[in-house]
């Protein structure tokens, strides 16, 4: 018999206390998942769970108060800044995040995110890039690139029917109101571990005050790409972040100190 001496072992990762314990929805493959731990950890280790409340955004992410193990509330479609800046101005001491994809956010929610970074409201946004309406059937959405297939452009998208599509962190970081706006992704362990830390950089810019703070997040959609999951990180990469370039769109100046 086999004995293993434990004492000297160390823990290099433990669940997140602000991520449920529990199964989700997401399709196999889907990079949801890892977007919801890098928010939790980065919440663990800020000590932000017991004081923030989360809006969740109707789309793939409308079950998200289902699997953080802090407040939430589920706004109308589109709607998710607008119920964020009632909640924060009531409650200005809280942390308020939306959690939002690119239908929610940048379709029909277009006229919200952008008028709550113009008016500098002090929330974070995490904003998920999957180039289609995921959960709808796959059709095209403002992210959708040119000549991209799906369900609604089965010939793939024509930019002169269409037009182009909508580049939100270029957009938001021309604001006056935004304190820090970023682009990640989540194709690889790499840009995981910079995704992280522009998450944190975020939720910084809300604790001290800076405005409005927004990090989109590239992320894979295996089932409406029809690819396994492991192609879908290739063809997120080879096509989406030429598109999409990663990097920090705007980085307020009391932010220059962070290290982490």
């Amino acid at each position: 018999m086999t004995t293993t001496n434990t004492d000297n072992m160390q823990v290099i990762y433990q669940h997140p206390e602000a991520l449920l314990d529990t199964t989700t929805h997401y399709c196999p493959g889907c990079t949801h998942g890892v977007a919801h731990r890098l928010v939790a950890e980065v919440m663990d280790e800020m000590n932000l769970r017991q004081n923030s409340i989360g809006v969740a955004s109707v789309g793939c992410s409308v079950f998200t108060y289902n699997y953080f193990d802090f407040d939430f509330v589920e706004a109308p479609h589109g709607r998710a800044p607008a119920m964020a800046t009632g909640i924060k101005r009531v409650h200005p001491d809280r942390i308020v995040l939306t959690y939002q994809g690119d239908g929610d956010m940048i379709s029909i929610g277009t006229g919200e995110i952008t008028h709550a970074a113009a008016r500098g409201e002090n929330i974070t946004v995490i904003f998920i890039n999957n180039a289609n309406y995921g959960m709808t059937g796959g059709q095209m959405a403002p992210t959708t690139l040119p000549g991209q297939k799906t369900t609604s452009s089965p010939k793939g998208r024509d930019v002169e029917q269409a037009g182009y599509p909508i580049r939100a962190s270029e957009m938001l970081a021309t604001l006056d109101g935004a304190g820090y706006i970023a682009r990640r992704s989540l194709h690889d362990p790499k840009n995981i571990r910079l995704a992280k830390k522009a998450i944190r950089t975020a939720f910084e810019t809300q604790v001290r005050g800076l405005g409005f703070s927004m990090v989109e997040l590239l992320s894979t959609c295996p089932t409406n790409w029809h690819l396994s999951p492991v192609d879908a990180t290739h063809w997120l990469e080879e096509n989406m972040i030429p598109y999409y370039p990663l990097g920090d769109y705007k980085v307020h100046p009391a932010l220059k100190d962070l290290k982490f």
